[in-house]
């Protein structure tokens, strides 16, 4: 039965996600907010839905390893597989800005992730408020950036004549999804890893992360077949900003998050995975070809995904 939650779990996230996404931009265009706001706010602050309910939810529940190591994993997941995935399908080019902007703060807000827990192996509530203003500045910078250049934001044209009926029905059974899904999630994986005698901090970097990550996934590898440019770099380091700067952030304020012995394995060992993983996007940026993720970065990128989950797994041998 807990593989049968976990199952369920991630499944009921994925719908959910994709139904909270629709109903918020559907919402937000009826309200009349800019597209470019939509796309910046709504839109990412949706998509982290599903890892922000399962921290919560994880926090609650007293298992704030799991809300932790679902936030990192999900952050190596999002480029070590995600990306690598996307760019063994068909190379992606970088434009300028990823340099100025998106990764130096993607670096910030990992930095600052592992100076907080750094410091007494928690995130109270104070850390969570530092953590949310600084999400808050991100946000003004990145609109105020955006504003120079409307057309980098998308928005799908058929939301924009969604009924008010269709929208409530999505928002109303997102949430519903989101909740039920949340529960069953981390109350299978809370008894896979008690049978199994694993950290359940290990089951969130693995399990649970990959699949608050496979919307994000399936989107990149569509958008790669249909050699389309709907999925970015920058898409998936604003995700990795976002699940720091709210999801922890917001989770932190809620219910503070106290890292227990059996899941020190995130200070130790994850928390740098998702550091080093993050930071060479740099050079592979450049070298050799510059501004180009070709085929095989990705297949370095997914290998060093699967290096990572042995090496999370051998610790147990």
């Amino acid at each position: 039965m807990s593989i049968f939650y976990l199952i369920i779990g991630l499944v009921l996230l994925v719908i959910g996600g994709e139904f909270l996404v629709r109903s918020s931009v559907g919402l937000s265009l009826k309200l009349n907010l800019s597209r470019m706001i939509i796309g910046l706010t709504v839109v990412s602050f949706a998509t982290s839905a599903p890892e922000l309910i399962v921290s919560i939810q994880s926090a609650l529940d007293g298992f704030s390893g799991l809300a932790l190591g679902n936030v990192i994993g999900s952050n190596i997941a999002n480029i070590a597989l995600v990306l690598g995935a996307t760019a063994l399908i068909a190379p992606l080019a970088i434009d300028k800005d990823f340099f100025k902007f998106n990764w130096p703060w993607m670096m910030a807000f990992s930095i600052l992730l592992y100076v907080l827990l750094l410091s007494d192996n928690n995130l109270v509530r104070w850390e969570g408020g530092v953590l949310v203003a600084s999400i808050v500045v991100f946000l003004v910078l990145l609109i105020r950036r955006a504003r120079k250049n409307p057309e980098a934001v998308d928005v799908e044209e058929e939301l924009q004549e969604a009924k008010w009926w269709k929208i409530i029905m999505f928002l109303i059974l997102g949430g519903i999804a989101l909740w039920k899904g949340s529960e069953w999630l981390v109350e299978g994986a809370v008894d896979i890893a008690a049978s199994l005698g694993i950290p359940e901090s290990i089951i969130a970097v693995s399990m649970v992360a990959i699949g608050t990550s496979v919307p994000e996934l399936a989107a990149s590898i569509i958008a790669a077949l249909k050699k389309e440019k709907a999925i970015s770099l920058g898409n998936l380091i604003g995700s990795n900003i976002f699940n720091i700067g709210s999801v922890l952030g917001i989770t932190a304020l809620i219910q503070p998050i106290q890292i227990e012995e059996k899941g020190m394995g995130l200070l130790n060992n994850d928390i740098f995975w998702m550091l080093g993983i993050a930071f060479a996007l740099l050079p592979l940026a450049f070298l050799p070809k510059a501004y180009n993720i070709s085929r095989y970065k990705g297949i370095l990128y997914l290998a060093s995904y699967v290096l990572f989950l042995y090496l999370a797994f051998a610790t147990l041998i």
